[in-house]
């Protein structure tokens, strides 16, 4: 009976290292830039164009590759020149709007990480403006990374590791249980 609790015990200590490292190591691999405040707000409505579109990410932005893409209801782009990128932040120029209707915000940036991360955000004018369209958006959407993993391969990578771990740690656990006998 003895020799059952010691296993059972050993077998314990090591399924709950084992959960610690999880749970420490899975935290941070899955983990990429999220907007965290656009201006304008997600859903605002605005009578006058801003000045500029900003998002405000969790943590700091990589300055390669950035896009930021304001189309209108007429499907031109609005957004006057590239973006800029600093901190957390990333902005466009506006040079006045158009027509009455939603606008949505396209973005793709690098996180910290180096993974792009992408989404839009929408709003309204409820006041035609006087602005200039740009060229035709053509259904414009962000481009997709092909080449980098996704967090779901990367949980898997770290479930791999874990169990291999696991492996390792309860084999050398039963060879000190038979050492012990």
């Amino acid at each position: 009976m003895s020799r059952l609790f010691s296993r059972l015990s050993a077998f314990a200590v090591v399924s709950a290292m084992l959960a610690v490292l999880a749970a420490v190591v899975a935290g941070p691999a899955a983990a990429h830039s999220a907007l965290v405040e656009s201006n304008p707000a997600q859903d605002a409505q605005l009578d006058a164009a801003p000045d500029r579109v900003v998002l405000t990410f969790n943590e700091e932005l990589k300055s390669s590759y950035p896009v930021l893409k304001v189309v209108g209801p007429d499907n031109n782009f609005w957004q006057r020149g590239e973006p800029s990128v600093s901190g957390r932040d990333m902005s466009v120029a506006l040079d006045g709007l158009g027509p009455v209707g939603t606008y949505k915000v396209n973005y793709r940036v690098t996180s910290a990480d180096g993974h792009p991360v992408e989404g839009q955000v929408t709003f309204e004018l409820t006041k035609a403006g006087t602005g200039t369209p740009g060229p035709v958006a053509d259904d414009w959407e962000p481009e997709t990374d092909e080449g980098g993993l996704s967090g779901l391969a990367i949980t898997g990578i770290v479930v791999g590791i874990v169990v291999v771990l696991a492996l390792i740690v309860g084999s050398l656990v039963v060879m000190l249980v038979r050492r012990r006998s």
